[in-house]
C-alpha cells in the first residue's frame, strides 16, 4: 500500500483514483531507476516505494489533530494538555474556554449563548442524571478535572446523539488505562481576597461536618419522620394533641443548627491521589486507573439585593437588602477503572462517585415594600448534600470489516438539604431587633435522580475503492429518567404572643425546650395541591441509522437519521392525600431526526464543513411541576408550569479550517438556529409576593460566527536568552451570536397562572429581545509559554463574556440583565527533582482584576438585582510522581 499526502493540485490525480484505482499512479518497475517525486509527495517521509503500483490513496492532513480528523462533525476538543495548561479543577472551569461557552453560577455550560437546557452532559457516552431541584442538566462543577483524558463539545448533530441537542452536546471521557506504571500525590492550598482571615458568619452543625458528612445532628427525629409518614398534617386538632405538639418540636435540634455566630476563615485545602498500572495476560492487557480526591474551600458573598417595580411609567425602587454570605464546600470523589484489550476486543468497567456538599449562613438585612418599608431581615442555615455514583460497562469488539459497540450504565443523584432554617427579625418602635415568627421556617427536602441506559451499535466497512471507503451504522439507545422530589415545611407560632423579653433574646434561646409548648407551638405548613411533592419520569427509545463516506476523493459525507420516541411526565401530588386540582403533565412525542455533514478537504491541512440538522429540546422536570422553590443563589422563589412543550430545531452550520502546522490552526465558522417554542424564564407576580415561572416564547432566531485561533513561537538567539529558550503560545477564541426572540399579532402562551388559558405572548415577551441567556460576545485569550528544558510552563488566561437576559421582567418592565465580564487568570507550573523524587509545583491566581457579580434591571435607573464581590484568589498546589 502506498499512503499519499494530497495538496490541491493532487485533486486530479485523486479523481482519477476513483475512476482507475489500479491504476492511479505508476513507477518503474526497475528498483535502481530514480523516483521523480511531486512535492507534496516530498513532504510525506513515509513513502513504500517498493510496490510498482499505488494500491491506495488517503487523505492526510499533516498537521490536523487526531480528534478532529476522526469528527466528522464541527467539534471542540479539550485534551489532557489542555486541561493541564490552564489547571482548571473542574470540567466546568475548564469548559469556559472552548469557543462559544460560558459558565453560570460556575456549574452549568451554556453552548452558544443558549442555556444549559439545551445542553446535554454525557459521561463516556452514557446520560447522567443532576441532583438539582432546578435543572435535569448535570452541574459540570461535580467532576474534578483529575478524572478526565478529554471533553469534547459537539457542535453539529449527528443520529447516534441523543435527539435532545440544542447548542450541543459535552462527553466526557474518563482516564483510560495507562501504558506504564504510575502514581501521583497532590496537595493543594489557597486563599481568596474577600473573606479568607477574616470573620465571618458561621454556625456549629456537628463535629464531623469537615468531612463532607454529619454526625447525625441533622438526622429526621423518629418522631417527626413518623409523623411525616402518618399522611396527617402536624397541627393542633384532632390529629395531635399539645403535648403531642411539644414532644415533636422538642426533638427539633437547637442551637447548632440555628444560631449564626462569626468565625474566622480558614484557607482553602485539597488532597488527590492518582494511580493506574497494566499487565499482560493471556486474554489480553489488564489495566485499572483510579483516583480519589478531597477539598474543603470557603466562599464568601457580601452585595446588595434589589427589586424594582414599575411607578407612573417609571422604574423605581421597592425593596433594598444587602446580604452576608459564607459557604463551606466540602468535596468527595471516588474514581476506578478496569479494562481488558486485545487486538480485535475491549471491555471496560467504569465507576465514579462524587459527593458535593455545601455548608451554607447567610444573613439579608434591609427594607421591603411589600412590607410598607419597614426593617426586616432574615437568617438562613442550611446544608445541601449532593451525590452521583455512576457505573457503566461497555465495549469494542471487531471482526473484519465488523464493528460492534455496546454500553450500559446506571447512574443515581440525590439531593438531601435537612434542616434549611429561615429565622426573621424586625424593629420595635425603639428601634430594637427583634424576632418576627411570621418568617421563621424549618424545612426538610430530598430529590433522587436515577437514569438507567443502554446502547449498541453495528458497523460494516465497505470498500468503495482502494482510495476510499463507506462506514454503515445501526444503532439502538434506550434511557429511562426516574425522579422524585419532597419538601416539608415547618414553623412555630406563638398563639398568646411572645413577651418583650422573648422578642429580644437570642435564636438559641427563643426556641429552646423551655419555650416550645409553654409559648411556642409546632405547625406543619408544607404546601397542598401538589406543590411540595412530584414524581417524573422521561423514557426514550430511539433507533438510528448513519453513513460515513468519503463519496468522492476528499469529500466526506456523514448522513443519518435518528427516530426518537419520548415519553415525559410529572405527576404532582398531595402529601395529605387531597386532590391536586392539576392533571399529570404527559408529552408524549415521536420525532424523526435527520442530520448531514459534509467535510471538503479541499487542500492539504484545510478542510470546509456544512451541517444541517433537525433536533429537539424538552421543558426539565422542575419547570414542568407546579411546586414552589426557592434558589438560594438569588434567594428567588420558582413555580413550574405544567402547560410546556418541547422546543423544536433546525440547525444550520459551516466552518472553515486551516491547521497549518503541528498543534497549530485557524478556524471560522458560522451558525444558524430556528427555534420553535424556546422555554424561557419569566417574572410574575404570584398574590403579594414575586416569583420566577417558566413559559414558551413563540419563536426564536439565534446566528453567528466562531473564531478560533492558536500559535506557536520561536525565536533565534538573540541575547535574551529569557526570551530565546522557550515556546510562546497565542491561543485565542470569539464568538459574536445574536439572538431575536420573535412575537406576532396572534402568538399565545399558557402560563402556570392562567390555569391552561392562553395569553396574549406580546404581553410577557417583546418582540425584538434578546433569547434568554444568550451573550453576544463570548471571548478567550491564551498567553504563555514552555520550556523543556527548565519543565516549566507559563499562561495568561483571559475570559470575557458580554451581558446576557437572565430572566423576562413582569408584564411592562424591563428584562433582569447579568453582566459576567471580564477575568484575568494567571497559571504558572514547574516540574524539579528533589532528592531524587519527581514533584510538580502549580501556582495559579484567579480573577486578578477583581471583577464582580452583577445582575440588574435598568430603566432610566439601574437596580441591582444581585450584585457582589467575587474577589481574587491564590492556589499553590505540589504534586509528587512516583
Amino acid at each position: 500500500m502506498k499512503t499519499l499526502t494530497l495538496t490541491l493540485t493532487g485533486v486530479l490525480l485523486a479523481t482519477s483514483a476513483m475512476v482507475a484505482p489500479g491504476m492511479a499512479l505508476a513507477q518503474t518497475e526497475n528498483p535502481s531507476a530514480p523516483v521523480e517525486q511531486t512535492p507534496a509527495a516530498q513532504s510525506q517521509t513515509d513513502i513504500d516505494q517498493t510496490p510498482s503500483t499505488v494500491d491506495e490513496i488517503v487523505v492526510l492532513g499533516r498537521f490536523i489533530p487526531e480528534p478532529n480528523r476522526a469528527s466528522p462533525e464541527v467539534a471542540a476538543f479539550l485534551t489532557a494538555e489542555d486541561l493541564q495548561r490552564t489547571g482548571d479543577s473542574t470540567a466546568a472551569a475548564a469548559l469556559t474556554r472552548v469557543t462559544g461557552l460560558s459558565v453560570v453560577e460556575g456549574r452549568f455550560v451554556y453552548v452558544r449563548g443558549l442555556g444549559e437546557r439545551y445542553s446535554s452532559a454525557l459521561l463516556n457516552g452514557s446520560p447522567l442524571p443532576s441532583p438539582e431541584p432546578l435543572q435535569r442538566v448535570i452541574p459540570l462543577d461535580l467532576f474534578p478535572s483529575d478524572i478526565l483524558k478529554g471533553v469534547t463539545v459537539q457542535k453539529t448533530y449527528s443520529a447516534s446523539f441523543p435527539g435532545e441537542f440544542g447548542g450541543g452536546v459535552i462527553d466526557l471521557q474518563t482516564l483510560s488505562t495507562p501504558t506504564r506504571p504510575f502514581f501521583t500525590m497532590k496537595a493543594s492550598v489557597g486563599a481568596d481576597t474577600e473573606f479568607t482571615g477574616r470573620n465571618n458568619l458561621i454556625y456549629y452543625g456537628s463535629r464531623t461536618d469537615f468531612t463532607g458528612f454529619d454526625d447525625g445532628t441533622r438526622s429526621l427525629p423518629d418522631g417527626i419522620d413518623l409523623a411525616f409518614r402518618s399522611g396527617n398534617r402536624i397541627q393542633a386538632g384532632p390529629n395531635y394533641t399539645a403535648a403531642q405538639l411539644r414532644t415533636l418540636g422538642q426533638s427539633l435540634e437547637n442551637a447548632p443548627l440555628r444560631l449564626l455566630q462569626k468565625e474566622q476563615t480558614p484557607a482553602n485545602l485539597g488532597f488527590s491521589l492518582t494511580g493506574g498500572n497494566a499487565m499482560q495476560t493471556s486474554w489480553g492487557t489488564l489495566g485499572a486507573v483510579f483516583v480519589a480526591g478531597y477539598d474543603n474551600s470557603w466562599k464568601g458573598r457580601q452585595g446588595v439585593r434589589q427589586s424594582g417595580r414599575i411607578d407612573s411609567g417609571e422604574l423605581v425602587l421597592a425593596d433594598d437588602y444587602v446580604f452576608r454570605s459564607n459557604e463551606n464546600n466540602i468535596g468527595l470523589n471516588l474514581f476506578g477503572s478496569l479494562s481488558l484489550a486485545n487486538d480485535d476486543n475491549e471491555i471496560k468497567w467504569t465507576n465514579f462517585y462524587v459527593r458535593n456538599v455545601t455548608k451554607e449562613a447567610r444573613s439579608v438585612a434591609g427594607f421591603d415594600d411589600l412590607g410598607g418599608g419597614a426593617y426586616r431581615r432574615t437568617d438562613y442555615t442550611e446544608w445541601f448534600a449532593r451525590q452521583l455514583f455512576t457505573t457503566q460497562l461497555s465495549g469494542d469488539h471487531t471482526a473484519g470489516a465488523w464493528d460492534f459497540t455496546w454500553r450500559a450504565a446506571y447512574a443515581k443523584t440525590s439531593r438531601d438539604a435537612p434542616y434549611e432554617t429561615q429565622f426573621g427579625y424586625g424593629k420595635n418602635a425603639a428601634g430594637d431587633i427583634i424576632h418576627n415568627l411570621q418568617a421563621n421556617r424549618i424545612s426538610f427536602s430530598n430529590l433522587d435522580d436515577t437514569i438507567v441506559s443502554g446502547g449498541a451499535d453495528v458497523s460494516y466497512t465497505l470498500p468503495l475503492s482502494e482510495a476510499r471507503e463507506a462506514k454503515f451504522t445501526l444503532g439502538v439507545a434506550s434511557s429511562d429518567n426516574d425522579r422524585s422530589s419532597q419538601q416539608r415545611l415547618l414553623h412555630f407560632i406563638a398563639p398568646n404572643g411572645l413577651t418583650p423579653e422573648q422578642q429580644l433574646s437570642r435564636v438559641d434561646y427563643l426556641f429552646s425546650d423551655f419555650n416550645i409548648g409553654s409559648t411556642l407551638q409546632l405547625e406543619e405548613i408544607t404546601g397542598s395541591n401538589g406543590a411540595s411533592a412530584y414524581d417524573a419520569n422521561l423514557r426514550i427509545n430511539a433507533v438510528y441509522g448513519q453513513v460515513e463516506a468519503e463519496i468522492i476523493p476528499l469529500v466526506n459525507l456523514n448522513l443519518g437519521v435518528r427516530f426518537e420516541d419520548g415519553k415525559q411526565s410529572v405527576n404532582p401530588f398531595d402529601l395529605f392525600g387531597a386532590a391536586t386540582g392539576f392533571l399529570p403533565t404527559e408529552i408524549d412525542e415521536s420525532y424523526v431526526l435527520p442530520a448531514a455533514t459534509v467535510t471538503w478537504n479541499f487542500a492539504e491541512d484545510m478542510q470546509l464543513r456544512f451541517g444541517a440538522s433537525k433536533t429537539i429540546g424538552r421543558p426539565q422536570f422542575r419547570e414542568l411541576a407546579p411546586q414552589q422553590y426557592t434558589d438560594v443563589e438569588s434567594d428567588r422563589t420558582f413555580i413550574g408550569n405544567p402547560y410546556l412543550v418541547n422546543t423544536e430545531f433546525l440547525n444550520l452550520d459551516a466552518r472553515y479550517e486551516w491547521y497549518f502546522a503541528r498543534n497549530q490552526y485557524v478556524t471560522f465558522g458560522l451558525f444558524y438556529k430556528d427555534l420553535d417554542k424556546p422555554v424561557e424564564s419569566s417574572v410574575v407576580d404570584q398574590g403579594a409576593s414575586i416569583s420566577q415561572t417558566f413559559i414558551n416564547a413563540p419563536k426564536a432566531i439565534v446566528q453567528g460566527v466562531e473564531l478560533e485561533a492558536k500559535k506557536f513561537w520561536e525565536f533565534p538567539d538573540n541575547g535574551l536568552p529569557f526570551i530565546a529558550s522557550k515556546r510562546w503560545l497565542v491561543s485565542g477564541n470569539y464568538t459574536y451570536s445574536n439572538s431575536e426572540v420573535k412575537v406576532e399579532d396572534g402568538d399565545t402562551v399558557t402560563t402556570q397562572s392562567s390555569l391552561g388559558v392562553a395569553q396574549p405572548a406580546s404581553f410577557y415577551v417583546i418582540d425584538g429581545s434578546r433569547l434568554q441567556g444568550q451573550s453576544d460576545h463570548v471571548a478567550n485569550l491564551q498567553f504563555g509559554w514552555e520550556d523543556d528544558a527548565a519543565k516549566s510552563q507559563a499562561t495568561i488566561i483571559v475570559n470575557y463574556v458580554s451581558e446576557r437576559t437572565s430572566a423576562r421582567g413582569r408584564p411592562g418592565e424591563p428584562d433582569l440583565i447579568q453582566d459576567p465580564g471580564v477575568f484575568l487568570d494567571l497559571v504558572y507550573r514547574k516540574d524539579f527533582t528533589v532528592i531524587g523524587q519527581d514533584l510538580g509545583l502549580a501556582i495559579e491566581l484567579r480573577n486578578l482584576l477583581g471583577t464582580d457579580y452583577d445582575e440588574y434591571q435598568e430603566q432610566g435607573r439601574k437596580i441591582r438585582i444581585n450584585n457582589y464581590d467575587l474577589g481574587s484568589s491564590a492556589s499553590v498546589s505540589l504534586t509528587a510522581r512516583f
